[in-house]
């Protein structure tokens, strides 16, 4: 199977966003290998497009990404996932600069809830449910799920839900702060790709260095990160975009970004 047919890039150029849809339904959207170097080529691509400012990230209607592949990996030694490095596969994910918006319907497994949370924002429909259920197949989390859940949800829901391996619903992930929103399920995606919208009327190097500061907030101590917030944001008075946003707001007219 092709990359194109792995995963399906749609861009909206007048909303200067993009949709990257995972394409494996009948395998419920599994992350095997190709799967991910598909979508991390797609997301890289659309990074690079001066034209793209924000970006949606969907499965199907039944699974957003029900796990990795267990088939691909049942039989791997150490050397073997030492080699195809598929974890670093999310490394490359981690550093794509411009927000991302995950959409999700359905089910987000092990790697698929994985996937969400390494994105910058959750939006799921009411029929959505996150897991980690790795502690049922003999192994655990590996691709972020116990360091990211923790982070998103706190220990004592964290420690439940991966050593039980029992999934949760779109609106306990809600009230636990992993998800953002939560609508039908028929308005996932047109929800993501409206507020993708959204941001991608913002300055291209404000959304960037904001997307840094947020995820600094958890690698760095309270003073480090303030002082690292407040580096970038003065960095953004050297931007004609900081000039165009101020000058906008008090001429009282809408903005025009240009990403300088």
């Amino acid at each position: 199977m092709s990359d194109e047919q792995l995963v399906i890039v749609e861009r909206q150029p007048e909303q200067r966003t993009a949709l990257v849809r995972l394409n494996r339904p009948k395998q419920l959207n599994a992350l095997n290998g190709a799967v991910m170097d598909a979508l991390c080529v797609a997301l890289e691509e659309l990074d690079r497009d001066e034209g793209v400012r924000a970006i949606v990230v969907t499965g199907s209607e039944r699974a957003f990404a029900a796990g990795a592949d267990i088939g691909e990996m049942a039989e791997a030694t150490p050397i073997d996932m030492l080699i195809t490095n598929r974890i670093g596969q999310w490394d490359r994910i981690r550093k794509v600069t411009k927000p991302v918006i995950a959409a999700v319907n359905g089910w987000a497994l092990g790697g698929g809830c994985e996937l969400a949370m390494a994105l910058d924002i959750i939006v799921a429909g009411e029929g959505a449910k996150f897991g980690q259920p790795e502690i049922s197949i003999g192994v655990i989390p590996g691709a972020g799920g116990t360091q990211r859940l923790t982070r998103a949800v706190g220990k004592a829901r964290a420690m439940t839900m991966i050593l039980t391996g029992e999934p949760i619903t779109a609106r306990e992930a809600h009230a636990a702060g992993l998800v953002a929103v939560v609508t039908q399920d028929e308005l996932v995606v047109d929800d993501a790709l409206t507020m993708a919208a959204k941001i991608a009327t913002k300055s291209p190097l404000a959304l960037r260095l904001a997307k840094e500061a947020v995820n600094a907030a958890f690698e760095m101590s309270l003073t480090d990160a303030l002082a690292h917030e407040r580096r970038l944001f003065y960095l953004l008075f050297a931007s004609e975009d900081q000039k165009e946003g101020m000058a906008a707001f008090i001429e009282k007219r809408d903005p025009d970004f240009k990403g300088r």
